[in-house]
C-alpha cells in the first residue's frame, strides 16, 4: 500500500512537469517535518516572511511532531517543538507517568548569512534541538538557488543530519576532537555547545518544484541521516531519497503527504498567520468632525460637560479634566481605549477645537496611569486649525506638535472634571496551563478571579483578588522534588499544593504610587503580593519620554505563604528572603521594534545572578519574547533543566474584540519549573505602567 502512494506521487510529478508551459509564482516557503522552512527531513536556506507563525503537525509510525515556528526577523527563524516518541513510555514507573508515551522538547534556530543574488545562492546556518535532550540535535550549513519553478538546496549536516557520514567532517582537518561526537543524550533543558559540528558529517539536499497548478508543490530530497542512533530505536531505511507533496488549501493552511526512507508514510498539516498583517476589525465611533464654535474666554458649564463626556467615550480618556491657565488649555486623563495613544490625542484635540475658548494658543493633553502623569502632547492651535480646515495641495505645513515630560499646572484659573470612582470590582475567568509534563502532557486549572480596587487617596490604592477553582487536573502532578534532590529551598516547586486549594486569596495589598518629576516614578507596597509570597517592597524607575533606555530598582522583603489550606494561606511559613533587582531597558536605535531587558540581583531562593529578556514587537501589537536566568546555582543544585528559561506571546485583545481596548492576554511557556532563578510575581511594575512614555511598545 505504501508503495502505491510513492508511485502515485512520482506519476503526479512527471505528469505536471510534462504538461507545464507556464509556471506561477511560488506561494511562499513551506515547512519541514520538524518545523521551520525546509523540505521534509532536511532544512533549506529559505526563510518565511517576517512575522509569520506556522503551527505544524506531522505523523508517522515512530514519531508525532508538534511545532511552532516564528520568523522573528527576516534573517532569524526560531522553532519550538514537542516530539511524541510513540515507541517508548515516558518512564518505567507506571504510578508516575502511567502509559503516557515519551515527550521531548526542543528549540531550533536558523540564521540567514546572505540573500540570494544573480550568481550567489542564499546561505543559512542553523542548529536543531538546542537546550533539549539531544534526541535530534544537529547543526548544518545549507544553500539554496532557484531556477524557474525549481528551488534547489544543498547542505552539510552534523549530528542527526549527518549520521550516515557520507563525507569527512571538514573540521577534522583542524583538530581531531571534531571527529568524535558523544552519542549520549543530555539532561532535559541543558545547553551544551561542546559537541556542535563534531562527529560524522553528511551531504544532504533536494529540490522543491512549483507545479503549474499553483496550490500544489512537490519535493524530492536526499538526506544524510541513516537512523542508526534514533531514540525510538534503530529504524530501517531502504532509501535515502524522500519524496513528498504539499497542497495549499488556503492562504493559512497546507496539507502534506510524503513517502520517506523507502518504507514510511508521513502526513500532516500546517496552519499559519502573520503577526505583522493582523489588524483590529472592530467597529469604532468616528472621529469628531471639525465644526468649530468658538466660545468666550470663560468656560461654559454646559459646553465643558459635553466635552468631558466626549473625551471619555470618544477619545478614550478616563476621568478627564479640563483646565485653563493663561493662553494654554490643559486636558488630563487616563487612556483606557486606544493602544495607539496618538489616536486618542487627535480625537481629544478635535473635541477641544470645536469649542475652543477665545485666547487659547496651545493645547496640552496629558496622559496618566494610576494617577501618575506620563507624557504631555503639546499642540499649537494655529497649526492644528490649518490642518483641520485643510490646506491647498502643495502648500501643506507641518503640524506643530511635540511630546514632552508631563506638565500639570499647579493652579488654574478654571477647571472642570468627571469625578473618578473610588471603588471598582471585576470578575474574570482564569486559565492556567502547562504543556509537556511527565504525568500528563497537558495540565490545566480553570477558575474565576474576583478583584476589588479601592482608592483611599489619589495615590494610595488597596487591591485584592479571590480565586475560586472550577476544575483542574493538577492532582496528577506527582513530582514533589524531595529535599535531597536540591540544596535550594522550595520557593516554587510547591505549586501543586497551592493550586489544589478550592479557593484562596491570590493577593491583598496596598500600593502608594507617585510621580517624582523629571522622568522619575516610585511605588511602595505591602501585603499578600502573590499566590506564594507576602511582604513589603519598593520600586523606583527613571524613564524619560521617548527615550530608548530606562532603568529601575526594586527591593523586597517577603515570606512564603502556607499552602496547606485556604485558611492557612493567610499565614506564613518560616521561610523569608530579601529579593530585588536592578534592571536596565534598552531599545536599540537599529531595531526600534526590539526591547532588551537585563536584570541583576537576588532571587527568591537567595541565589544571585541575572536575567536577560528580549522581546520583539510586531506591527499588529503582538509581542513575542524569551528570557533566560543564570545564577550562582550549579546545574546539579538546580536540577533538571540547568537554569530558568521560557518564552511568551502577548496578544492585544483589540485584534479579536468587538471594540477598542488596551487589554492583553499573555501566553507563556516554561519548559520546567525549578527553584533557582525565580522572581517575585509583583502585580504592578513601573515600566509596564508607564508604557505611554514610549511610542514603540504599546
Amino acid at each position: 500500500m505504501k508503495k502505491r502512494y510513492f508511485y502515485s506521487l512520482l506519476a503526479l510529478s512527471v505528469s505536471c512537469a510534462c504538461h507545464a508551459e507556464t509556471y506561477p509564482a511560488p506561494v511562499g516557503p513551506s515547512q519541514s517535518d520538524f518545523g521551520g522552512v525546509g523540505l521534509m527531513q532536511t532544512p533549506t536556506a529559505r526563510m518565511a516572511r517576517e512575522g509569520e507563525l506556522s503551527l505544524n503537525y506531522r505523523d508517522n509510525d515512530q514519531y508525532r511532531y508538534y511545532s511552532a515556528s516564528v520568523q522573528l526577523f527576516p534573517w532569524l527563524e526560531t522553532t519550538l517543538r514537542y516530539t511524541d516518541v510513540r515507541t517508548k513510555n515516558y518512564s518505567n514507573v507506571e504510578s508516575f507517568s502511567g502509559n503516557q508515551t515519551y515527550k521531548d522538547k526542543a528549540f531550533d534556530v536558523k540564521l540567514r548569512l546572505w540573500e540570494e543574488g544573480y550568481f550567489l545562492p542564499q546561505v543559512a546556518v542553523g542548529a536543531r534541538d538546542l537546550g533539549g535532550t539531544g534526541l535530534f540535535d544537529g547543526e548544518y550549513v545549507v544553500a539554496n538557488k532557484a531556477w524557474g519553478p525549481f528551488d534547489f538546496s544543498l547542505g552539510l549536516g552534523w549530528g542527526y543530519l549527518g549520521t550516515s557520514g557520507n563525507v569527512k567532517n571538514p573540521f577534522c582537518e583542524y583538530d581531531d576532537k571534531f571527529c568524535y561526537r558523544d552519542p549520549s543524550y543530555q539532561k532535559a533543558g541543558s545547553i551544551d555547545g561542546s559537541a556542535m559540528f563534531h562527529g560524522p558529517a553528511a551531504i544532504f539536499g533536494g529540490v522543491e518544484y512549483q507545479t503549474p497548478w499553483q496550490p500544489l508543490r512537490l519535493k524530492l530530497e536526499y538526506e544524510g541521516n541513516n537512523y542508526s542512533e534514533d531514540f525510538a530505536g534503530k529504524i530501517d531505511q531502504k532509501s535515502k531519497f524522500n519524496v513528498g507533496a504539499i497542497y495549499r488549501v488556503a492562504d493559512w493552511a497546507d496539507v502534506n503527504l510524503s513517502y520517506e526512507r523507502g518504507n514510511t508514510l508521513m502526513f500532516g498539516f500546517t496552519l499559519r498567520t502573520n503577526f505583522n498583517d493582523l489588524r483590529p476589525s472592530y467597529n469604532d465611533n468616528r472621529r469628531p468632525a471639525y465644526q468649530p464654535q468658538p466660545q468666550e474666554a470663560i468656560l461654559q458649564h454646559s459646553v465643558v460637560a459635553n466635552q468631558l463626556t466626549s473625551l471619555k467615550y470618544n477619545a478614550g480618556l478616563n476621568n478627564p479634566q479640563i483646565q485653563v491657565k493663561g493662553d494654554t488649555l490643559y486636558v488630563t486623563g487616563e487612556q483606557f481605549k486606544y493602544r495607539d495613544s496618538q489616536e486618542g490625542i487627535e480625537r481629544a484635540n478635535r473635541i477641544i477645537m470645536n469649542d475652543l475658548p477665545e485666547g487659547v494658543r496651545t493645547i496640552r493633553v496629558t496622559e496618566t496611569r494610576l494617577n501618575m502623569p506620563q507624557v504631555t502632547t503639546e499642540t499649537d492651535v494655529a497649526s492644528l486649525k490649518r490642518h483641520l480646515e485643510g490646506e491647498p495641495l502643495g502648500h501643506e505645513t507641518e503640524l506643530v506638535q511635540k511630546r514632552m515630560e508631563p506638565v500639570v499646572p499647579e493652579s488654574t484659573e478654571q477647571g472642570w472634571y468627571i469625578e473618578k470612582p473610588r471603588f471598582n470590582f471585576s470578575l474574570n475567568p482564569v486559565l492556567n496551563q502547562s504543556v509537556g509534563g511527565p504525568e500528563n502532557f497537558y495540565m490545566y486549572q480553570v477558575g474565576v478571579m474576583a478583584t476589588a480596587d479601592l482608592w483611599l487617596t489619589d495615590h494610595l490604592l488597596t487591591t485584592g483578588s479571590l480565586f475560586a477553582n472550577i476544575a483542574n487536573n493538577y492532582g496528577k502532578f506527582n513530582y514533589t522534588n524531595p529535599p535531597n534532590d536540591s540544596a535550594l529551598p522550595r520557593v516554587r516547586t510547591h505549586v501543586r499544593e497551592y493550586v489544589e486549594n478550592d479557593y484562596y486569596v491570590n493577593n491583598a495589598q496596598a500600593n502608594y504610587f507617585q510621580y517624582l518629576g523629571n522622568g522619575w516614578y516610585g511605588q511602595v507596597y505591602g501585603g499578600y503580593l502573590e499566590t506564594m509570597y507576602g511582604g513589603a517592597g519598593a520600586e523606583v524607575l527613571y524613564r524619560p519620554v521617548d527615550s530608548n533606555w530606562a532603568f529601575g530598582l526594586d527591593a523586597n522583603y517577603v515570606k512564603q505563604r502556607d499552602w496547606t489550606s485556604p485558611q492557612n494561606m493567610m499565614k506564613f511559613t518560616d521561610y523569608s528572603v530579601k529579593t530585588g533587582h536592578l534592571t536596565a531597558y534598552w531599545t536599540p536605535p537599529f531595531a526600534q521594534d526590539v526591547l532588551i531587558k537585563a536584570s541583576v540581583g537576588q532571587y527568591l531562593a537567595g541565589d544571585k545572578g541575572g536575567t536577560l529578556e528580549i522581546a520583539k514587537h510586531f506591527d499588529s501589537g503582538i509581542v513575542v519574547g524569551g528570557y533566560a536566568t543564570i545564577t550562582n546555582v550549579s546545574p546539579d543544585e538546580y536540577g533538571e533543566g540547568d537554569f530558568t528559561k521560557g518564552v511568551y506571546v502577548s496578544v492585544p485583545f483589540d485584534l479579536f474584540s468587538g471594540g477598542a481596548t488596551r487589554s492583553r492576554a499573555a501566553i507563556g511557556w516554561t519548559p520546567l519549573t525549578r527553584d533557582g532563578g525565580q522572581m517575585l510575581g509583583r502585580k504592578f511594575d513601573l515600566y509596564s505602567m508607564t508604557s505611554d512614555k514610549s511610542v514603540n511598545f504599546r
